[in-house]
């Protein structure tokens, strides 16, 4: 593919975009099978609300214990101009190879709270710098859609270049937006180019990682990309993953019940992969749907604060967070995200393939 054929830049932000931990884990997926060094990380102190993405303190292999800060790290190869024989280890089998495969790049992180211009600006110039050409952005959406089905990639694009090359089409979505969509126009405001690839999670298992989403989003990379991404153990977690949703299943009723009206509205459509049109139609309903939630805990906030004072909670606040919204202030409607979701996943539901309008970011 010609727009996508030289240095290639794969991004996946932690948050609302990344339902069942989907676009971060494919990207994980992928610097794992890569030799990356850090090029650019950004600030954090610039960019993000500790209340909303708190720090988070580990423990090392040698007992010692330190803070992991939220933020945002472009990786790159050591030298992209070495061929893949030399740069990835000898085993191809256990690597990335194909012609673009020392050439990709990876920027992986938490979607900031504040400042996404700024953001936007300093992650487009560490691209530029690195002589990034194109850039795919990785997200992940709650849908009503069954578990047991084939797991739905939508792709859109800005670039007309890119869209007569894949024969996808241009987002008619118009809503609240998030980071990827403000580095997507910064991004073809200088000359790269962009497409973004959405995996619909079943919203019924949204508070666990999704490896069948992960290994969707790999397998589309794959087919746009002249990379071949081995998938390492992500097959058998994503079949243990369906196997132990099955069994859940078989002991609720009501949950089989549900997922069964699930695939019998999968399966009218008219194959297996639900089309693209349906998926652009879901994604948009689950937005619009988000948008609405937050109106109305806007208009919540207005009513308590014309009633009587009511004393502060004593714990702490729960990080929040974007398909293209955001983590931050719950006030604006792109920054508001389900604070009972530690993993800040939207906590909305989509319709199933063809039941809503048409959209992505």
């Amino acid at each position: 593919m010609g727009m996508l054929n030289g240095r290639l830049l794969v991004v996946a932000f932690e948050g609302w975009n990344d339902a069942g931990e989907a676009a971060t884990g494919a990207v994980k997926t992928l610097k794992e099978q890569l030799e990356l060094s850090p090029i650019t990380e950004v600030d954090p102190e610039l960019y993000y609300d500790y209340q909303f993405n708190r720090p988070v303190i580990t423990s090392n292999d040698d007992g010692s214990r330190g803070l992991e800060w939220p933020g945002a790290v472009l990786y790159g190869p050591e030298n992209p101009a070495l061929s893949d024989s030399e740069l990835l280890a000898d085993d191809a089998e256990m690597q990335i190879s194909g012609d673009n495969g020392n050439n990709v790049y990876l920027l992986i992180g938490t979607e900031p709270s504040r400042s996404w211009k700024a953001f936007a600006a300093e992650i487009i110039d560490a691209a530029l710098a690195a002589d990034v050409s194109a850039i795919v952005f990785l997200g992940s959406m709650l849908a009503d859609v069954p578990h047991t089905r084939p797991i739905s990639v939508f792709l859109s694009s800005e670039n007309a270049d890119i869209r007569r090359e894949l024969d996808i089409e241009r987002s008619t979505y118009e809503g609240p937006v998030g980071i990827l969509s403000v580095l997507g126009e910064a991004a073809e405001s200088t000359g790269i180019a962009t497409v973004s690839l959405w995996a619909s999670v079943p919203h019924y298992v949204q508070n666990a990682p999704s490896p069948k989403a992960m290994l969707a989003l790999i397998d589309k990379l794959e087919e746009i990309v002249d990379v071949v991404i081995p998938r390492g153990s992500l097959m058998d977690d994503a079949r243990d993953w369906e196997t132990g949703i099955d069994v859940l299943a078989g002991e609720d009723d009501d949950m089989a019940a549900y997922i069964r009206g699930l695939e019998q509205a999968r399966d009218t459509v008219e194959s297996p992969e639900a089309s693209g049109e349906a998926i652009a139609r879901e994604f948009e309903q689950y937005l619009r749907k988000s948008d609405d939630r937050a109106d109305v805990r806007d208009n919540k906030a207005g009513q308590r604060a014309d009633g009587p004072a009511r004393d502060k909670p004593t714990g702490g606040a729960t990080p929040q967070a974007d398909s293209d919204a955001e983590t931050g202030d719950a006030s604006d409607p792109q920054d508001a995200a389900p604070a009972d979701n530690a993993d800040a996943e939207p906590d909305g539901t989509t319709n199933s393939p063809g039941d809503g309008d048409e959209e992505t970011p």
